[in-house]
This record gives structure tokens, sequence and C-alpha cells, in this order.
């Protein structure tokens, strides 16, 4: 076992049986992903489709390509044909531009809608208030080439774990509030991704069941 497949395990044995782990290959060589793939590892989460798309083409089939950066609508033709999830749909516009590209791909594109609830204004989501009044009204019933399946957010860029969990808390009171409210007749939403490396232990805690975790499988960025 390489140390690589040794971290990964390592990290599947401490995350919770209903916690899915995107392992974040993002900067890091296809050869990493053989790694880990021969441990078992299925989904892989990358930010960048320039580098999605060789590792797509050379690697198995069976992966399950997620998309966790900030996409542009000039892109997302791109990825269309195969991605598996979206973590990172930020504005209407966006969301309606996968949903043109899935229709011409003849799919259904699951995404996620991601809030904005750190203290930085470098990161990028939906104010939450005005994410959840556009579901609460209902035009994405007329999207029929998405769906939308759960929220998905990062904390403030802090050591203090109380402001970590108030912002990770804030993003499963917005995603009970949808389930119970404009959400409650789709099945589909269920998926609340937040953590990563550094915080994925305060997510869990906080209601989350999707982890993104790069560099405590990978190590540090390889370029």
């Amino acid at each position: 076992m390489t140390n690589l497949q040794q971290r990964l395990r390592e990290t599947l044995d401490e995350l919770p049986k209903h916690v899915q782990l995107v392992a974040v290959s993002k900067f890091h060589p296809a050869e990493a992903v053989t790694e880990a793939y021969a441990e078992g590892q299925r989904v892989f989460g990358e930010s960048r489709v320039q580098e999605l798309l060789p590792k797509h083409d050379a690697l198995p089939g069976d992966i399950d390509w997620h998309f966790i950066g900030t996409l542009q609508r000039n892109k997302v033709k791109y990825i269309a044909p195969f991605v598996s999830l979206i973590h990172s749909v930020d504005n209407v516009a966006l969301l309606e531009e996968i949903n043109k590209q899935g229709r011409r791909a003849d799919r259904t594109i699951r995404c996620l809608l991601e809030l904005h609830i750190a203290q930085e204004e470098s990161k990028s989501g939906w104010e939450p208030e005005a994410c959840c009044q556009w579901l609460e009204q209902g035009a994405w019933h007329d999207m029929h080439n998405v769906q939308i399946c759960g929220l998905m957010c990062m904390a403030s860029h802090t050591d203090d774990e109380a402001r970590i969990r108030q912002d990770f808390r804030a993003a499963r009171q917005y995603f009970n509030r949808l389930k119970q409210g404009a959400m409650a007749d789709n099945p589909a939403f269920a998926i609340r991704s937040w953590g990563m490396s550094d915080d994925w232990r305060i997510a869990v805690e906080e209601g989350s069941n999707m982890v993104r975790i790069g560099t405590r499988i990978f190590g540090e960025r390889a370029y």
C-alpha cells in the first residue's frame, strides 16, 4: 500500500458511513488518481475544466467526476456529457446554461447550489436568502435537464472553530428550510456538501453528508 493509499484508507475509516468522500484530485497528476482508484475510490473532484478533461479521457470510465470549482458558462459544454455532479452552481444564468447543455447532451445533470456563507467577500455563491427565495418561486421546475440535489458551501478561512461551526450550521438551517418547504417533494434534494481537509469533522457534526478532501489524501499540490 502506498502512502497515498494509506492516507485514503485512514480518511475513509474515520468518516461516518453516511458521509460520501469526494477525493479532491485537483492539481495532482492522473497517476495519483490511479493510486486512489486502485484502493477503491471512485468519486473525484476537480476545479478546472482544462484539468478535468484530460483526466477524464485518460482514466477509467467508471469514475464519478465532480466539478467543485468556479464554472464559467462557456466551459459547461465541455463537461456536460459526463460530469456526475456540479457542486458550484452560484447563479441562475449558470444553472440555465447547464440545463441547455444537458439538453444537448441528452442527459440530466445533477447540481448543488453554492451558498455564500463565509465571511470572505472573495468566495463565490448565492446569497442564502436570495437562493431560498428563488427556489421557493419555483422557476427551476421548468429546467428539465438539471436536477437540484442539495447545497454546497465553504466555511470562513479562519482558525476560529466557533466561526466555522456557525457557518456550517447556517448552511444546515437553510437546507432544512428548503427540505421542509420548496424542495419537500424533491427526493433528490438530499446532499449537504460542506467540509474539507481541515474542517470536515466540524462539518459532519453540523449535518454534512458529503466532504471534499484533497490535501489530507494527496498531499500538497503537485503543481
